[in-house]
């Protein structure tokens, strides 16, 4: 269509449909900074728009626009049509146009903003520098068979050294690189075929730089895909296709290409043009495709009309093996890198790949057709070379992959399958539950043995060579990750409710627990060490000692020695973690049977603690007097002494850094404040809700310390349950408050109205600072702090005055004159708060319609029709006071109004605006217009078009265009009532009620529908003759049929004060309820009246700010804007 459609992209609702084009909209490009867009049309424009979707700039060409681009660096426009291409700057105001020889299709700048790419219809690809001039021509095989349908330059330069090395490699070559390094063409790389043969050391191609940098993707309807450097020469060879592509696009890093065409879909490819597969699939032909800047999403537009939006996700595919990681790279190589020495090998595999495993020398990659199998060339445990072994050529689906010395394991759902590295199955294990976790834990070759755990709980042992399955234990949750220990002995698991649980496999006892972990390893050469990660910590457990913790990012994947292998997004790295920790450790640790000298431990802390053999053996002894003595005193039976000799032992366990066997013993002694203390020392959430909820509620101070250590350690929820147990609500509020947990705490002030300034006043305050000055303005309104809601009520209005968003000032001081005669109901400022509510009321309304008049004569293009604009001059110009408001133009005003009174016939009313605005200071750029316009107004008649005189309703006398009394009518003395969206004159009366009535009983009158009296059956019949007889004697019942209130719509002619309508109870008995509009103003102020005289002409009144519309106009701008133009009281609001 001819418009252009703005969606959200969160949630696709449409934003915004933008109007300016005549004809179908074939292109629209984004800046690369975001602040503008282009769009090219059938009707030979380009329209640039800002990101406010505000249009700026039209211009046009002698053809239909093909395609626009944006130059990221300098943002100069291209725009392309059949016949020629034109460059725009935002520096210059003309466009500087160049011929073609052929129709462009498409165009593309480089990533420097130097040169221009355009694909053309004959299958020639022009390169062109900045000022327009051809310096590259490209022509395609097929010529004009081929027509370059999508061109588009790599975003990166980061991969040209690789570009150089694919044209001629295997896809099993490697190339070694022991210091691999982010710019590799300063490197040799030594390259090895699959057999092994010699190396070849082979250097880099001195090229230009440049060239290397900017390469070109062409899409061609020949159904190929090639690649240009900027000199013009090709990479490679054409990839086919076998479809007509429509778009290409790269992705942000230039790593992955986009393609969609006549396939009905969208394929994503490598950089080089490998297929990797499908991102979407849709019903017609895909015409274009684009990347969501520094992101994975991806949006896709189809010929049917359907716009899709997708999240791309790049799963992590790797394997480990001690120090050895396998991972994938740009999604078809693998690097090996080894974690002590940092040297890392990539393999190239030019498919996708799928799956990797490692274990010892073998190496093993799954692609879509087939899995490779790698050895290493030698038993050296720093080799890096490997060689293909074996190739089995066979497609395999399966969710997890592990390689054995002499097999492949495939994992499928429930299955388990052993095959041979020639492709023969060998065995298959059936599982009762969906296999959860694998991995090799050793063993003699063709023997290994491998650790398996399910979704039921269950862990099992399985050898490659046995058929059956060992069941080691089996646990109530899910099993997430494993991992056995040296010896073979324990068993620990990290299940689905992210807990780490050690398990004896012998026994299986359970030897401890921990909390917050998302996996775990067994320290590779230390029987009883182990550590797990998880909640941003690495955790390191050694035997039955506390558990050391130190921030660490990423998942823990192996533990060798005294290195921890964490993996964190898509790199893994060796922590260094020192088995002694600041020189010394436990002293219990010397107990141990099989203690010796830790790994990791330097000489000087091992001496120390051999020397100060003497506090051992007080060790000893303190442990024999808090330990063994107390088991026999403890059947004393005295309640006093049992109490202090447990307060002591936790004591004692507390100095041992023993804190959890101190807490226990702590609560045994009723000592529960020092409980509370230790475990909001060491963060532990969970013991202090328990202790909270086993306390009594009169136990304040306990309670109010566990409270308090529950919000320092970020539980707000069990913080608010302790607060709630205590009764202490003024805590509680404060502790929502605190936490802007605003939905409890209003719910709170329901409940407790004394509350409410301690809830909203920070509420308020909150808002103010995050930027929402409307909602926090309410929230003072409603905490009764009327003060600072007027004050950010006034800052709103200054703020969108000094910013020329009129509209918005007009919403402000509408609210402020609400705001006003709320406070008026105080009788001290009533007579004070009314003035400044009718002044408030007034600004309001002159900024509402100048908002109209000020984007007419900023923007290119105007939302409304002349005689609105006409209408909302002349209000202004009659509405103005002497002092005119902060930001309105009397320039603009009557700018307007000549110009629009001329293009309406109104030469008499435009003559005075112009002869007005020779009194003024003009701004440069209006004084052309006015000049040009001043003298062509005097070939123009001296009189104004009778249309567009308006009629006064009460006394139907025609008044003047140019009002010098303002908008009363000169007769009558009558005001106007005016629509609030097109200023028409509405046909509308107001009255004011009689003495002695009120507004209730008034309106009981107006709804009584009393119907009129009927004519006797004289003048019936007189009425059903043929003559007509006119009666100059007028009885009670002839009265009948004379409306009562256009009686009282008649005054005193001549006389210059104005006579209101006052009507009496019997005028009010004979209106009907549809006729009459009531501003139902609150308290102090009385209601006001209006009784229409057109009732077949509908009008609306907005029940929240009273103003009067014409009923087709108030529910065209509520579709609109969902809500009232004037007060923004949403439509599904209730009134006031």
């Amino acid at each position: 269509g001819n418009r252009l459609l703005v969606y959200d992209t969160s949630d696709g609702t449409l934003l915004q449909p933008l109007k300016g084009h005549k004809d179908t909209v074939y292109c629209v490009a984004y800046a690369k900074d975001g602040k503008r867009f282009a769009s090219g049309s059938a009707d030979k424009s380009v329209i640039i728009w800002t990101s406010k979707l505000e249009g700026i700039l039209k211009y046009t060409h002698n053809d239909a626009i093909q395609c626009v681009s944006y130059n990221p660096i300098t943002h100069q426009l291209a725009s392309c049509s059949s016949s020629d291409f034109g460059l725009w700057s935002p520096e210059q105001k003309s466009v500087s146009k160049h011929k073609s020889s052929s129709k462009i299709i498409c165009c593309s700048w480089t990533n420097d903003g130097q040169y221009l790419a355009l694909g053309m219809f004959n299958g020639i690809i022009s390169i062109r520098n900045k000022n327009g001039e051809e310096k590259v021509k490209i022509e395609r095989p097929g010529g004009s068979l081929s027509p370059i349908w999508s061109i588009c330059w790599n975003p990166s330069s980061r991969w040209e050294s690789f570009w150089m090395n694919r044209e001629n490699e295997d896809a099993e070559d490697v190339i070694v690189n022991r210091y691999f390094q982010e710019i590799p063409s300063t490197l040799k790389s030594a390259v090895y075929s699959s057999q092994g043969s010699e190396a070849e050391e082979e250097e880099p191609e001195e090229e230009d730089n440049k060239e290397r940098n900017d390469i070109l993707a062409v899409a061609d309807w020949g159904q190929k895909i090639s690649f240009y450097q900027l000199s013009g020469k090709q990479i490679g060879k054409d990839r086919a296709l076998n479809f007509d592509p429509c778009c290409i696009s790269y992705f942000t890093k230039g790593e992955y290409i986009l393609l969609g065409g006549s396939d009905k879909q969208v394929s994503l490819f490598t950089k080089d043009g490998v297929r990797l597969g499908t991102v979407g699939e849709q019903n017609s032909w895909v015409w274009t495709c684009q990347v969501k800047p520094d992101s994975n999403y991806v949006v896709v537009g189809c010929q049917d009309g359907t716009i899709s939006f997708y999240q791309l996700i790049f799963s992590t595919v790797h394997g480990l093996y001690k120090d050895r990681y396998a991972y994938r790279d740009s999604m078809t190589d693998v690097i090996v890198q080894h974690l002590i020495t940092e040297q890392k090998v990539r393999i190239k595999c030019k498919e996708l790949v799928k799956k990797i495993a490692i274990y010892r020398n073998r190496l093993a990659i799954q692609l879509p057709e087939k899995i490779l199998i790698y050895e290493l060339y030698s038993e050296d445990s720093s080799d890096m070379h490997y060689r293909v072994k074996e190739k089995i050529i066979k497609k395999f689906e399966c969710n997890l992959l592990v390689v054995c010395a002499n097999h492949i394991i495939l994992c499928q759902e429930k299955r388990l399958q052993c095959l041979s590295f020639s492709g023969v199955k060998e065995r298959e294990w059936q599982m009762e539950s969906l296999i959860r976790y694998i991995k090799v834990i050793g063993g003699p070759p063709g023997r290994e043995g491998l650790l398996v755990g399910l979704k039921n709980g269950q862990i099992l042992k399985i050898f490659v060579d046995n058929l059956f399955a060992i069941i080691l234990l089996k646990q109530a949750t899910a099993v997430r990750c494993l991992d056995m220990s040296a010896s073979r002995k324990k068993l620990a698991v990290v299940d689905e409710n992210d807990t780490c649980l050690v398990y004896d496999i012998d026994t299986k006892e359970l030897l401890f627990q921990e909390p917050n972990a998302n996996s775990v390893a067994w320290n590779t050469q230390c029987e009883d060490m182990l550590c797990f990660s998880g909640g941003g910590y690495l955790n390191i457990k050694a035997s039955t000692f506390p558990v050391h913790r130190q921030k660490l990012q990423g998942f823990v994947v192996g533990y060798n020695g005294s290195k921890i292998f964490c993996l964190h997004v898509f790199s893994i790295s060796a922590v260094e973690v020192p088995q002694v920790t600041g020189g010394t450790c436990p002293l219990s640790a010397l107990l141990l049977p099989d203690c010796g000298r830790p790994r990791g431990a330097r000489g000087a802390a091992w001496g120390f603690l051999c020397q100060d053999f003497k506090i051992q053996q007080q060790s000893l002894a303190d442990l024999f007097l808090f330990v063994v003595l107390p088991q026999d005193f403890l059947g004393s039976g005295d309640p006093k002494e049992t109490k202090m000799l447990i307060t002591k032992q936790a004591d004692w366990a507390r100095n041992i850094k023993e804190p959890k066997a101190a807490v226990e013993m702590y609560i045994s002694a009723g000592e529960h404040v020092k409980a509370i203390e230790i475990c909001g020392d060491h963060g532990w959430v969970d013991m202090l809700i328990d202790i909270a909820r086993k306390l009594d509620k009169a136990e304040r101070e306990p309670l109010l310390l566990c409270a308090t250590y529950l919000k320092k350690l970020d539980s707000p929820g069990y913080a608010a349950e302790t607060y709630l147990k205590m009764g202490d609500l003024k805590s509680l509020v404060q502790l929502h408050v605190e936490t802007q947990r605003w939905d409890e705490a209003f719910a709170l002030g329901e409940k407790h109205p004394e509350f409410k300034d301690d809830i909203y006043v920070p509420y308020a305050q909150w808002l103010a600072e995050n930027d929402r000055f409307e909602e926090a303005q309410k929230a003072f309104h409603k905490a009764g702090r009327q003060r600072e809601a007027v004050q950010v009520l006034e800052q709103l209005t200054n703020n969108a005055v000094a910013e020329s968003r009129f509209n918005d000032a007009a919403y402000y001081y509408w609210m402020l004159s609400m705001q006003c005669l709320d406070i008026a109901q105080d009788p001290a400022q009533k007579d004070m708060m009314l003035g400044k509510f009718h002044h408030f009321q007034r600004l309001a309304e002159l900024y509402h319609g100048y908002h109209a008049i000020h984007r007419h004569t900023e923007d290119p293009f105007s939302v409304h029709r002349p005689e609105t604009l006409f209408n909302i001059s002349r209000f202004l110009l009659h509405s103005l006071p002497k002092d005119t408001p902060l930001g309105i133009s009397k320039v603009k005003i009557l700018f307007t109004l000549a110009k629009q009174s001329k293009a309406l016939g109104a030469y008499r009313l435009a003559r005075h605006a112009y002869d007005k605005l020779r009194g003024l200071y003009i701004p440069a750029r209006f004084q052309k217009s006015i000049e040009l316009g001043t003298l062509t107004i005097r070939a123009k008649p001296f009189h104004d078009s009778e249309e567009l005189v308006p009629l006064c309703y009460r006394c139907s006398t025609n008044n003047p265009l140019l009002n010098n009394l303002g908008n009363v009518c000169i007769n009558c003395r009558q005001p106007f009532i005016f629509s609030a969206s097109s200023y028409d004159v509405l046909h509308l009366v107001e009255f004011y009620l009689g003495e002695g009535i009120t507004d209730e009983e008034a309106i009981s009158l107006i709804d009584l529908e009393v119907p009129r009296p009927k004519q006797d059956n004289r003048q019936q019949e007189i009425a059903n003759s043929s003559s007509q007889i006119l009666r100059l004697v007028e009885t009670k019942d002839s009265m009948g049929d004379e409306d009562p209130f256009t009686a009282k719509l008649s005054f005193e002619q001549g006389g210059s004060e104005f006579v209101p309508v006052v009507v009496s109870r019997l005028v009010l008995r004979s209106m009907s309820r549809r006729d009459v509009l009531i501003k139902r103003w609150p308290p102090p102020l009385r209601w006001q009246y209006f009784r229409s005289l057109l009732p077949d002409a509908s009008i609306t009144m907005c029940p929240s700010c009273f103003q009067m519309f014409h009923s087709e106009d108030y529910e065209l701008l509520v579709l609109q804007h969902g809500c009232c133009p004037y007060c923004r009281r949403c439509k599904d609001d209730p009134g006031p």
